[in-house]
């Protein structure tokens, strides 16, 4: 049995679907995390993702959570009452449910019922565009799949009948289901590993160009695939969407010093993002982790902009990037044409006291666009040496490597020898000599 990407609502004949968006306020946020009230504008902006007909959206408060049905009986008895009377086809829940409360809320409202969870893996079914894109989602929802089977099925009390010699039940439709999806899974993983290894590939071949590499990440829809664009002049898919982006997508980026960088556009984060969705985009997600710069995009038009910076600094820590996040990211906020003069005044104020690291910008403008480069080349030559090496004339092959791989700043040619003053990054430098130890070249070299 292979699982569809997405879970296939179906809609009436005008291709609509009409959704209640509740976000459940246990009143657990606590300092720094987003409002009640912004948490359920990101839950009604997810269901519009995927066009669903949002009815009505609303917060209602949990003073303790039931474990038949995470609702108390008041809520859940009222809000059945009102889908019977605007004839709602599904409820999005702002949380995560467990099978059995996801299945009793059904069978109370007899509705469809769906948690936080689900709805972002819905988008990513709807979203994913390669061949490695829609293996990591299947393989997400295949994992959230396999745990509600008690759930997803209405035939799981049939048993097949036995094989063999031995007596006894045959084989229940459940543990057939479970059987089936689990092989899809190994298949699914030992997929995703051959993407992976392709990657660490890619990765090392990297290294042999002079190209560091710039990871964007950011918060869903806080500007990244139109910031790439920008810098890039590429046209990856960027619209006002949740998670418009899933594939990752790499350019070359020409700095300002005359050198070349990699620019990597990422699937965007969100709060209490799905571990399925983690584990599954592991291998899409790595490209972050061997980034020389890490870019965090920020909404900075967005109230709740630094709660989101936290729950990205999250991702950033599941994937063993802690140390990167408290030394501190490069910053770029994002959607300054949206800010009033004087509120993108006391932002700058603000920036100009985080020592370089933070540039105001707007992607869909241009806006400070060219300093987010120069600070990045910045960044980038900070460790940079300048060296004077000495070749023989027949040495043709480590004189071109040195004009393909450095800044040549002067040279000039005697009788013997050639003499060139370069600039290089500190991996070229070992690059080179490793060149020179291959070719048997005495470089001669001395530090500027």
């Amino acid at each position: 049995m292979s699982a569809p990407a997405t879970f296939g609502f179906e809609r009436d004949a005008h291709g609509s679907l009409a959704a209640f968006v509740i976000h459940p306020d246990t009143g657990e946020g606590g300092i720094g995390a987003p409002s009640p009230e912004d948490r359920l504008d990101e839950a009604a902006g997810l269901a519009l993702a995927i066009d669903l007909d949002v009815r009505d959206a609303f917060v209602v408060g949990v003073k303790r959570i039931s474990p038949a049905t995470y609702l108390g009986r008041g809520h859940v008895d009222t809000i059945g009452e009102r889908i019977q009377d605007e004839e709602i086809a599904l409820v999005v829940m702002d949380c995560a449910l467990s099978p059995g409360q996801q299945r009793n809320l059904e069978r109370r409202w007899t509705c469809k019922v769906i948690d936080r969870t689900a709805l972002i893996l819905e988008i990513f079914g709807a979203r994913a565009r390669t061949k490695e894109g829609r293996l990591q989602v299947e393989l997400a929802h295949l994992t959230y799949q396999r745990s509600r089977l008690v759930r997803s099925w209405t035939h799981l009390e049939r048993q097949r009948g036995g094989y063999g010699f031995l007596g006894g039940p045959g084989e229940s439709q459940i543990e057939l289901d479970r059987r089936q999806i689990d092989q899809r899974l190994a298949r699914l993983r030992l997929d995703l590993e051959t993407v992976r290894k392709r990657r660490a590939i890619q990765r090392k071949a990297r290294l042999k160009v002079p190209y560091p590499v710039i990871a964007l990440v950011g918060y869903t829809n806080a500007g990244k695939s139109t910031l790439f664009n920008r810098l890039t002049g590429a046209t990856v898919f960027a619209e006002d969407l949740l998670f418009a982006t899933l594939d990752t997508t790499m350019r070359a980026l020409e700095l300002p010093s005359g050198h070349k960088a990699v620019l990597s556009d990422t699937v965007g984060f969100i709060s209490d993002l799905p571990t399925q969705l983690v584990a599954a985009f592991r291998a899409t997600l790595e490209e972050v982790t061997g980034a020389d710069i890490i870019l965090h995009v920020r909404d900075i038009a967005r109230p709740d902009t630094d709660a989101q910076c936290e729950s990205v600094n999250q991702v950033l820590r599941d994937l063993g990037l802690s140390d990167q996040v408290e030394a501190g990211l490069f910053e770029a906020w994002n959607k300054t044409d949206l800010l009033d003069p004087e509120a993108a005044a006391a932002l700058q104020e603000r920036a100009n006291r985080a020592n370089g690291t933070v540039v105001l910008v707007s992607a869909a403008t241009g806006q400070g666009c060219d300093r987010l480069v120069a600070t990045l080349d910045e960044a980038l030559n900070r460790h940079r040496r300048t060296l004077h090496f000495s070749l023989a004339h027949r040495h043709g092959e480590a004189i071109s490597w040195l004009y393909d791989h450095g800044r040549v700043l002067d040279r000039t040619d005697d009788a013997d020898l050639t003499h060139i003053t370069v600039d290089l990054a500190p991996e070229d430098v070992s690059r080179f000599e490793a060149l020179c130890t291959r070719l048997d070249v005495d470089p001669q070299a001395s530090i500027g």
